[in-house]
């Protein structure tokens, strides 16, 4: 099992995931604060993986990017229509702005990602967002999901470009499919595994 550090940050509590392999070391998501806690543990990233591009996971991306040099990969190129935050600026009365970073590897079409040395499964799982994308590490049976499936629950499908029949039938036919032992690390909240939510998430059974 390799090394998994968790930083929870921005106003959402969201989850970056550091994961330290044999190659290199991947980042899961980059929140407000992800990139100084990095600075601060003297910790380096080689590749950022983006699970989807709503604000919150999206935040420090440039920040990580210029800090590392590190290759980014997601679903699909950085777009101001992904990340929520006119939206989210429009209901709070507080605009902000993501800042733009560049996508290195657009994922679009692929179901499989080589990157430090190892090989990951990409599912593709719309329903909270239209660019949602789970990063499954066979080989150490862990999950990346984002806001897909969580401990209990399933990712909000009321924003724009969201609909709950596609991300309950994504997680159906692709996720449970997965071993019962595969632990889920989702963008917010504790761990959990997907035999656990196949038999128990209440959104699911």
């Amino acid at each position: 099992m390799p090394e998994i550090l968790a930083y929870t940050g921005g106003i959402a509590a969201t989850n970056g995931y550091l994961l330290s392999l044999p190659g290199g070391t991947v980042l899961v998501d980059a929140p407000d604060g992800v990139a100084a806690w990095l600075k601060k543990q003297n910790l380096k990233v080689d590749a950022l993986f983006l699970t989807h591009q709503h604000f919150d996971h999206v935040l420090d991306a440039a920040a990580v990017k210029a800090d590392h040099g590190c290759r980014v990969f997601a679903f699909v190129a950085f777009s101001h229509d992904l990340t929520l935050e006119r939206l989210y600026g429009a209901v709070t009365g507080s605009p902000f702005s993501v800042p733009d970073f560049e996508v290195d590897e657009i994922l679009e079409g692929k179901d499989t990602l080589e990157a430090v040395g190892e090989t990951w499964k990409l599912y593709h799982v719309p329903g909270h967002s239209p660019d949602s994308l789970c990063f499954h590490l066979e080989a150490q049976n862990l999950l990346f999901d984002g806001d897909v499936l969580f401990l209990d629950g399933v990712g909000r499908t009321d924003f724009p470009g969201g609909s709950t029949q596609q991300l309950l039938t994504g997680i159906e036919e692709k996720l449970f499919l997965l071993p019962d032992m595969t632990r889920v690390f989702p963008g917010h909240g504790d761990d959990t595994k997907i035999g656990r939510e196949r038999m128990e998430n209440p959104f699911l059974t």
